[in-house]
Formats: structure tokens, C-alpha cells, sequence
């Protein structure tokens, strides 16, 4: 009999990708009608009761927006300094959404926001080199010797190099507005690597992740993304996941 394979189920439920759920199924913590499976090729069938660690899963409907992040706002959830959060912006029916990535406090600009797991996996995964374009402007002039730096990389952490690829926009001798593109996904590798360099950052905002923009969103503004542009996204993240194996 025909059904859904468990990872497949398991991811559908928003809990994790089905790279993750493969881990869980192996660690022996995913359960069927009471029973412990590890079979990774396991297919569920419509009245199974799953559960992962002791609890019941359901697949849900997946949700996809679009977020024009304003600057004074932390992505996360929840904050123990009591600082504010982009869930302060969002009505309570999307707080069960989680970003694809992060943009720090006085960052702003677009936040994918999604209930499916597997999806923001492939986002956000190490191994697959997704674009994500910034409009960043800095005080100071800065020089073509230091653009090939970023190229060629800077190591912002111990062990840890960043890249960034630099198209000039504007610039005189007081300041610089740039197009920064990257592909990694470092915590505030772009001002990191400014930093380095002595510049300091007046403004940074993303502009581009993947296929998606902020065209049509004002600031601290939400719109679901449309299902046309949820296939564009799904077709372009199978083509540079070829590309990179």
C-alpha cells in the first residue's frame, strides 16, 4: 500500500527538515501506532499516529511570507533582555512561523517567514551557496584595494573566513553605498568584515534572498508569497543544489 515516507511526513509537520527527521527516525525517538521505527524508507499511511519523542505529530498546511524587517526589531521569537522582537509586528496567527536566517537589530530589510522546515533547511544549509543581496552605506570612501579584499576573504572569527562580492553604487570622500552579495551566512559578516577594514556601517539592509525581493512591502509590512513564486524559489534552489554537488 502506497503512503508518504516518514522523513517526508515527519518535515511536513514543520518540525524539522528531512535531512533532520532521517537523524531522528536513526536515533530511534520517532514512533508508529506505538511502535519504534528506524527504517528510514518507512512509509506512513493515512490513520498512522506519528509521534517524535513522545509526541504526536500532524503535518500542517505550510505558510511563506515576505518581511520588510525594520531596524530596532531582534529576529527571534522571544528575549530574555526584553528587547523587541519582529513578533511584535506580526499578528498572532503567523507567530508559529520562523525566519529563514536572521537579520541583526539595527539591520533591516526582507525575512522570509515559513512553517516548512525542509524549505528553510535548503535556505540556509551550509552546502548550498544561496544568494542573499545587501544595500549596505558606510562612512569613508572605500578603495578598490579593499573591495578585492572582501572578495578574496577576511577572517572575521578564528577559523572562519568571509566572502563578499562588492558593486560600488555611490561614493565621495565621506561615504559609500554598495551593493554586497553574499553566500554564506555568518552572523554580521558584513559588518565584521567592514569593521575590519575601518569602516563603519550607517545603514544595511537585504534587499534580495534567493528569488525573492522586497518589491511591493513598505517597512514592518507582511504579504504571503504566492504559490508561482514558491515554484520559482523550489526550481532555483534545485539548480544551484546540482550546480554545487
Amino acid at each position: 500500500m502506497s503512503g508518504t515516507r516518514l522523513n517526508k511526513y515527519i518535515a511536513s509537520s514543520g518540525l524539522c527538515s528531512r535531512r533532520k527527521a532521517d537523524e531522528l527516525i536513526e536515533s530511534g525517538v520517532v514512533m508508529v501506532n506505538g511502535k519504534t521505527i528506524t527504517e528510514l524508507g518507512y512509509s506512513v499511511q493515512p490513520k498512522d499516529k506519528v509521534f517524535v519523542n513522545k509526541q504526536l505529530i500532524h503535518p500542517v498546511k505550510h505558510q511563506y511570507y515576505r518581511f520588510y524587517k525594520p531596524a530596532g526589531y531582534i529576529t527571534t521569537s522571544d528575549d530574555e533582555k526584553g528587547r523587541k522582537t519582529i513578533y511584535d509586528l506580526l499578528p498572532e496567527n503567523l507567530h508559529n512561523l520562523k525566519p529563514v536566517g536572521r537579520l541583526d537589530r539595527e539591520s533591516t530589510g526582507l525575512l522570509i517567514l515559513t512553517n516548512d522546515g525542509e524549505l528553510i533547511n535548503e535556505l540556509t544549509h551550509p552546502s548550498v551557496k544561496v544568494p542573499k543581496l545587501y544595500r549596505v552605506s558606510v562612512n569613508g570612501k572605500i578603495s578598490q584595494n579593499d573591495i578585492d579584499t572582501m572578495y578574496k576573504g577576511i577572517e572575521i572569527e578564528e577559523g572562519k573566513t568571509a566572502y563578499a562580492q562588492v558593486s560600488v553604487l555611490e561614493i565621495d570622500n565621506s561615504h559609500t553605498v554598495m551593493e554586497i552579495l553574499l553566500y554564506q551566512g555568518m552572523n554580521r559578516q558584513i559588518r565584521k568584515m567592514l569593521a575590519h577594514l575601518g569602516y563603519e556601517v550607517v545603514s544595511l539592509k537585504r534587499i534580495q534572498h534567493a528569488t525573492l525581493n522586497l518589491d511591493g512591502l513598505k517597512r514592518g509590512e507582511f504579504k504571503p508569497i504566492k504559490p508561482q513564486q514558491i515554484k520559482e524559489l523550489r526550481n532555483f534552489l534545485n539548480r544551484i543544489t546540482c550546480k554545487n554537488d
